[in-house]
């Protein structure tokens, strides 16, 4: 047992299925195995703690409303690979450190302060002035974009689930 209601077994399932989910993404789970179960099992509380999987290495509101933006894999996943090889929690890395090729060192924080995460929502939320015959959804988490009444249930390109869709257009 590793943490209250959280089982050896289940950090290796739920390990094995990010990292399926991962390959077939085109991203890639960090190598060092104890790290990364380490913080599958940080997934896995906050899943038990909050009904969804904030990111670990961030403190999570407890609303989910205001954690969108932290529910792994995050929205600033994507950038920190492009930027730094790894995500804040180096959960997921590039594939040139994979091949060893770079070195895994410090990422800096991009999420902004709480009180710019509301205003960007309260924007958002207001629509904008662009007319279409169906809404325009975006993933936030891989940027996809699909014009349909509801977004998709699952995004199909990254498998994001459909809580983390914003109306676009």
């Amino acid at each position: 047992m590793i943490a209250p209601g959280i089982t050896d077994a289940e950090i290796d399932a739920r390990h094995r299925q990010l990292g399926r989910d991962a390959e077939e993404g085109g991203y890639h789970l960090n190598p060092d195995v104890a790290f990364t179960r380490n913080l599958v099992r940080g997934l896995l509380v906050n899943e038990q703690r909050y009904g969804y999987m904030a990111c670990p290495c961030r403190i999570a509101a407890g609303k989910k409303e205001e954690d969108l933006d932290i529910i792994c894999p995050c929205d600033y996943r994507d950038p920190d690979l492009n930027e730094h090889g790894a995500c804040y929690c180096a959960l997921y890395v590039s594939s040139d450190v994979i091949a060893g090729n770079l070195p895994v060192g410090s990422i800096p924080e991009r999420r902004p302060p709480r009180v710019e995460r509301k205003a960007a929502r309260m924007s958002r939320s207001t629509g904008g002035s662009i007319k279409t015959a169906y809404p325009v959804w975006r993933c936030r988490v891989c940027g996809y974009l699909c014009a349909m009444e509801n977004p998709p249930l699952v995004c199909p390109i990254c498998k994001a689930k459909q809580d983390r869709f914003e109306r676009f257009l």
